[in-house]
């Protein structure tokens, strides 16, 4: 079989279209590739919801944590120790079996034993969680005169979070969120390793370098594959970010602008 046949019938397998038995023996480097990239569709897939819809949250968390009502403060603070002060992987596994029981009284619940809903509320919140404390510590660094700037033009409520607050925020907590995305990603390896079960053997990166390397007892060409994926996304994700960064620091002098600095997450 030739590279680009194996590449048009297990290109796509990961999310069920093509060749539905996986390859047994005499694996090629082009199977290799072609089933663990084809894998990466759902890391991205996770990856990439998780990010915008967290983002979102996150922003909220933030806020709330930051609000002077002790209603609203507490049980920011109460969702970010929760998430941070979890493993990911425990959260995982909790959440599959707590759908899983939720499944037998309320089957509204059923799509969400499943990865695809299931892992995906995960991420959100541990993301959220973690990037709603990156935003309020920037929140926290807004310099006051900014506040006061804003107080002075008669800006108050929506007009003064949208047009100072927020950008402000979004400027100083940039980099250090830019760190948060790509360990999300490295993070979404996780989803069918700790609980979720890959339905029809379709699963994602790791589940098919995992494979390879049980089958061929040898590590060293799976492994090392998955890692040049995720290391292109890292790239991938580092460039977008870099120029959302630029496009947020556009207004300062150029010895001022924030730099990113990329301090990957050995372990979370």
């Amino acid at each position: 079989m030739s590279c680009a046949q194996t590449i048009l019938d297990y290109g796509l397998r990961s999310i069920g279209i093509g060749e539905r038995l996986l390859p047994r023996s005499d694996f090629t480097l082009c199977q290799q590739f072609t089933l663990i990239g084809s894998g990466m569709i759902w890391n991205i897939y996770f990856g990439v919801l998780a990010l915008i819809i967290g983002f979102v949250l996150a922003t909220a968390v933030a806020m709330g944590k930051a609000s002077t009502s002790r209603w609203t403060r507490k049980p920011a603070e109460w969702f970010i120790f929760l998430f941070r002060g979890s493993p990911l992987f425990i959260q995982f596994f909790f959440a599959y079996f707590l759908f899983l029981s939720l499944k037998g009284v309320y089957p509204i619940f059923s799509p969400l034993t499943s990865a695809t809903f299931g892992a995906l509320v995960v991420l959100i919140l541990n993301t959220a969680a973690y990037s709603g404390e990156i935003f309020y510590g920037a929140l926290q660094s807004i310099p006051k005169g900014d506040t006061e700037a804003a107080d002075a033009y008669g800006m108050s409520g929506w007009a003064r979070f949208k047009r100072v607050i927020w950008p402000t925020m979004l400027r100083l907590g940039w980099p250090a969120y830019t760190n948060e995305a790509i360990f999300l990603f490295h993070a979404t390896t996780l989803v069918y390793f700790a609980g979720f079960p890959a339905f029809q053997q379709k699963g994602d990166a790791l589940y098919y370098a995992s494979y390879f390397a049980d089958k061929t007892f040898n590590p060293f060409i799976p492994y090392p594959i998955l890692a040049g994926y995720f290391i292109i996304l890292t790239l991938i994700v580092i460039s977008i970010f870099g120029i959302i960064n630029a496009r947020l620091n556009r207004h300062l002098p150029q010895e001022r602008r924030r730099r990113l600095r990329i301090r990957p997450q050995i372990i979370r």
